[in-house]
């Protein structure tokens, strides 16, 4: 199971950490994703870890802003966003696969999914 969280109102210009907080597997045998769905838009990949590597992957739009981490022993994988834009308003999901997939930012190669957490930027 997954839980996102640390979503919320900001500024634009400003920074938020979301954290996604895994249970019941082990957080080093899985790929974990993040996806984003905009208002009227449909899910879109953000940022994916690699399970074992630890290789990072970054839509072209958060390259530079945001970073992915992932902290095994607290079984959370973070999401850091700098510099946030209204375009980054949406609720934001992560997601889990057991294998890696050079698909990361599509949604439909993800095995589990988080209940998403808001992400508002007001300019």
């Amino acid at each position: 199971q997954l839980q996102a969280s640390g979503g919320g109102l900001v500024q634009s210009g400003g920074s938020l950490r979301l954290s996604c907080t895994v249970s019941r597997i082990q957080l080093a045998n899985w790929a974990i994703g993040w996806l984003r769905q905009a208002p009227g838009k449909g899910r879109e990949g953000v940022s994916c870890i690699r399970n074992n590597s630890g290789q990072k992957y970054y839509a072209e739009s958060v390259k530079g802003r945001f970073t992915i981490s992932r902290d095994n022993a607290k079984n959370t994988v973070y999401l850091q966003m700098n510099d946030l834009q209204p375009e980054d308003t949406a609720v934001y999901y992560c997601a889990a696969r057991a294998v890696f997939h050079l698909y990361w930012y599509r949604d439909d190669v993800y095995d589990y999914w988080g209940k998403g957490t808001l992400v508002t930027v007001s300019s």
